[in-house]
């Protein structure tokens, strides 16, 4: 029988792991891999039956390749659940009937997001697709992407049709916080890969961001709140290629000063 372990990484998830949590009761094993969190998300994580690990924080990629370590001589697949998505029963009976009939290492799940409240199908946050359902032993997080992980498959991968449910961010200072968390990573990352922005750059990347999101991915379907994310995302490209520029002219990475 195929075994499968459902797999939360958290920290400080309270408000969220209860209920992420109920909706993987189909799962065989369910594991929260926890960052030594402040809050009571690990309490309420056993009290559902949860199995818990603590693990000391490095980088995202890191911590899904330890938590797929820490299984892999338990199970047969790993479904990745961040604590603020939720399967649905329709996504369960696909992820069911894929790990029995198809031989794939990996297949990669859609989202629907759900930003300041809204569903969010344009500029860019559909379909969104996660590579989140894996098969122990034929995949792994790269290393060198720190942020915004890629997982590498020892074979092919799949593509689901139902999505999770993402509640993404409740409000715009929330979005921003997340975006300043991101901002080095990312930075950082085309720094070490000799990404140069050109003098003109700071002006022209946010123009071209903003117009991929609002009218290439079709931000504009979503009204206002297309607009505004369209906005934001702009906003976040300038403050990336200003960093990345600061480097540079610095010559030894993230400059002091710059916020986490």
């Amino acid at each position: 029988m195929t075994h499968l372990t459902a797999i939360v990484l958290t920290y400080n998830e309270a408000r969220h792991i209860s209920a992420c949590l109920e909706t993987l009761n189909f799962a065989d094993a369910r594991l929260v891999f926890d960052s030594f969190s402040t809050d009571n998300t690990v309490d309420l994580a056993q009290q559902v039956g949860a199995e818990v690990i603590q693990h000391e924080f490095e980088n995202y990629a890191a911590q899904r390749n330890a938590a797929l370590d820490a299984v892999a001589d338990q199970t047969d697949y790993v479904l990745f659940v961040d604590a603020d998505e939720r399967v649905t029963p329709e996504l369960r009976d696909e992820v069911l009937h894929v790990i029995e009939n198809e031989d794939c290492a990996g297949w990669r799940i859609p989202r629907h997001n759900y930003l300041f409240g809204k569903l969010t199908l344009g500029a860019g946050w559909y379909p969104d697709y996660q590579t989140r359902l894996l098969k122990v032993g034929q995949a792994h997080y790269d290393p060198e992407r720190t942020v915004h992980e890629v997982v590498l498959l020892d074979g092919t991968e799949g593509t689901l049709d139902n999505p999770f449910i993402h509640y993404n961010y409740d409000h715009v200072a929330q979005f921003q916080a997340k975006q300043r968390k991101y901002l080095r990573y990312e930075a950082q990352i085309l720094y070490e890969q000799g990404t140069k922005p050109k003098v003109y750059t700071p002006f022209t990347q946010p123009l071209r961001h903003f117009y991929w999101r609002f009218i290439t991915l079709r931000g504009y379907r979503d009204g206002f709140h297309g607009l505004r994310l369209s906005v934001l995302m702009a906003w976040y490209e300038l403050r990336k290629t200003l960093l990345l520029s600061q480097m540079w002219r610095n010559k030894n990475g993230i400059p002091e000063g710059i916020p986490h």
